[in-house]
Parts: structure tokens; C-alpha cells; sequence
């Protein structure tokens, strides 16, 4: 599935606006600050129900109005039948999702059905940011083919905040109610594991495939590995967050249960966030994101759209020839590259012998 068209209205910087793509490869080519990027949000919106950079829709609401509108036309490749996709957002209201014109009832309804994939200069924060943000990156991988695990996250994470809020009015109050606090770990506990399962799966999966992407994209010189730490491999979760208690009361929150998860990424036998060069560590978010698009695909059996956000400004020629190689197969479906000049993306693409078409984004601001 591809995206034909798209449609913007008070998106950030464009007022009003839209463009029509090709079913392979787009350049999206503009002098910086006139929207590459912003449209490549757009484009995640119509995926995920939201922007990859920012967790507040009103930031994506242009300053001039109270509003934004992004719709979408997606094809399926095979049958050519098409579906409208619409995001829309009030700053006096609340955004609403629609496919075909019908309003979705919950967001995770939606989240998986278009499948994407976004690279971006911002991706070394998955290694050198704090463990929230490695497990919502896993996450938003595992959640575009397993709905179930959406469904049981939300749920854990709704409970985590009602218990999060009981510790806080216990410690303004000094006071403490176990038996309360025991029935949301009993809910909690069958979320928390069934979760904790499936990241574990995840990871064994998904590791060979990321270790091949890294190998090509480093000529195979230095081994990596991803270690998923939990606190639940070694203790039941009942047990865990009983041992916890005391430290509970005194914080104010929740000191146990896979909201503490991290993902540790080693480069040999040391973790590359202290140890990995910058070009490493490139390689490293690089072969991340390639395996969540081969993982995608291989499960969904449909192509993810590829976001490419200014990989020739922030990507060596090794790392940029290698990448191109793999966005020239038939492996890829449609692809979207930014890049800020448009002799360089039209002789790249050119040269790699990839059918392309070039959109410029400065003429719609």
C-alpha cells in the first residue's frame, strides 16, 4: 500500500497544500525550514495518529489557526482500491481519526493497518536517551502487528497511573492502604506478564535480523547485540512489586513492573552509548530501524511506507551507498527522502538507477 496524495491544512508551516507521490521513490527537496520534515510528520500522523517529534497536537497546529486537517489517499499496489484517510485536530476540541469518512471509536484501531517506518537525524536518542524512550520504540514496532499487545499495554499503563496516583495521595496523607494497593497489583499482574512475554519474544526475533542490517552497513566489523533487562526474568511480578512496598510509600510511585524495562545495545562487550563512536552509533539507530521494517514486513506481508528524513546531510557515503542499495531493490515499497538539495537527491537517486519522483515542498508554504 502507497500513499497517492495528501492534503494539509494549517499543519504547521502550510496554510494549505496538496501533493501528489509516486507509488516508489519521492524526494522531498526545500531549503531548511520549508516543511521537508513537517511533511514527513504529516505522513506519520495518517500511520500513527500522531507526530513522531512532539506528544502535544496543539504544537502542530499552525499559530495563524485553531485547527489542523491532514488527509490521505492510500492504494493498495495489487487492486488499486484506495482508502481516505483523515487526522483532525481542534484546539478548543480533541483530534479525531477517520477511514472512508468513518470515525474511528479508538485510536488503536487504527495504529498497524498502515505500517511505516521513519528515520530520522533525532534516532541516537533511542541509544543515548533514557529507557522510556527504547521501550516506546520497541513498543510501536511490536504494536503495528499484535493488537492484542496494544490493548493490554494501554490497559497496564491506565492501572500503573490510578496506583501511581493512590501513592501519591498516601504519602501527602502519611498513611498507607495495602489491601488497596494489592487490587491493583492483582490486576496489574497478568498485563505485566503477558507484556514482559512478548518483549522477550520480540527481541529474540528481531535480533539476527538487526545483526545483518548492521553488518552490511559496517562491512561486518565489530559484533552488536541487544540485551532486554526486566526485572520480571528473575522475580514474579506479585513478588517483585511486594518487595517494593516500602520503597513505594516513601517515592510516591511504582518501583517495580516492566515500566522499568530497558533495552541495553552493546558493540562487542561493552554498551555503545559509553563506548560507540558516532558513526557507530549511526549504524547502530541505521540497522534498528531497517530491522523494524523487515520485521513489519515479514509478518504483515505488506510493504511499510519508509520515511527518510536528511540521511545525506547526517550519513556517511558508506552508510548512504549502503542504505541506497537496499532502497533500490524491489525489497522496499514507497520511500520518502528529504534532502535540502535537489541536484544532489535527483543525481544520487539517478545514479543508483531508482525510479523517483522530485516534490518540492517551498512553493507550498
Amino acid at each position: 500500500m502507497y500513499l497517492k496524495r495528501i492534503q494539509l491544512a494549517n499543519f504547521k508551516n502550510y496554510r494549505e497544500v496538496e501533493m501528489e507521490f509516486s507509488h516508489n521513490v519521492n524526494g522531498i527537496v526545500g531549503a531548511n525550514g520549508t516543511g521537508k520534515t513537517n511533511l514527513l510528520d504529516a505522513i506519520h500522523y495518517l500511520a500513527f495518529c500522531k507526530s513522531y517529534f512532539n506528544a502535544q497536537d496543539g504544537y502542530a497546529v499552525n499559530f495563524e489557526a485553531d485547527f489542523f486537517a491532514i488527509h490521505g489517499e492510500f492504494v493498495t499496489y495489487d487492486t488499486e482500491q484506495n482508502s481516505k484517510i483523515s487526522c483532525t485536530f481542534k484546539t478548543s476540541g480533541r483530534k479525531v481519526m477517520k477511514a472512508n469518512a468513518k470515525e474511528y471509536e479508538r485510536f488503536s484501531d487504527h495504529i498497524g493497518l498502515y505500517p511505516l517506518v521513519m528515520v530520522s537525524p533525532y534516532d541516537s536518542d533511542i541509544i543515548n536517551d533514557g529507557s522510556d524512550i527504547r521501550r516506546k520504540f520497541f513498543d510501536m514496532i511490536i504494536i503495528q502487528f499484535d493488537k492484542e499487545y496494544l490493548h493490554q499495554l494501554i490497559s497496564y499503563q491506565k492501572l500503573l497511573r490510578q496506583r501511581n496516583n493512590l501513592l501519591k495521595q498516601f504519602l501527602e496523607q502519611h498513611r498507607c492502604d495495602e489491601s488497596l494497593l494489592n487490587l491493583y497489583d492483582e490486576q496489574l499482574q497478568p498485563f505485566a506478564e503477558f507484556i514482559h512475554e512478548k518483549r522477550k519474544q520480540f527481541i529474540g526475533n528481531i535480533l539476527p535480523v538487526f545483526q545483518a542490517h548492521y553488518d552490511l552497513l559496517s562491512n561486518s566489523r565489530e559484533q552488536v547485540s541487544i540485551a532486554y533487562n526486566s526485572g520480571l526474568h528473575e522475580t514474579p511480578f506479585r513478588q517483585g512489586i511486594a518487595q517494593m512496598l516500602n520503597t513505594d510509600r516513601k517515592s510516591g510511585f511504582t518501583n517495580f513492573g516492566i515500566h522499568k524495562d530497558d533495552f541495553i545495545f552493546y558493540i562487542g562487550d561493552r554498551p555503545i552509548k559509553r563506548y560507540g563512536s558516532q558513526g557507530q552509533q549511526k549504524s547502530f539507530a541505521l540497522a534498528l530501524k531497517l530491522a523494524q521494517y523487515d520485521y513489519i514486513y515479514e509478518r504483515k506481508k505488506q510493504k511499510p511506507v519508509l520515511l527518510l528524513d536528511d540521511i545525506f546531510d547526517k550519513l556517511d557515503k558508506q552508510r548512504t551507498a549502503r542504505l541506497l542499495e537496499l532502497v533500490g531493490q524491489e525489497h522496499f515499497g514507497q520511500v520518502f527522502i528529504s534532502d535540502t538539495d535537489e541536484v544532489r537527491v535527483t543525481h544520487i537517486l539517478t545514479e543508483y538507477r531508482i525510479e523517483h519522483k522530485i516534490v518540492k515542498v517551498g512553493m507550498f508554504v
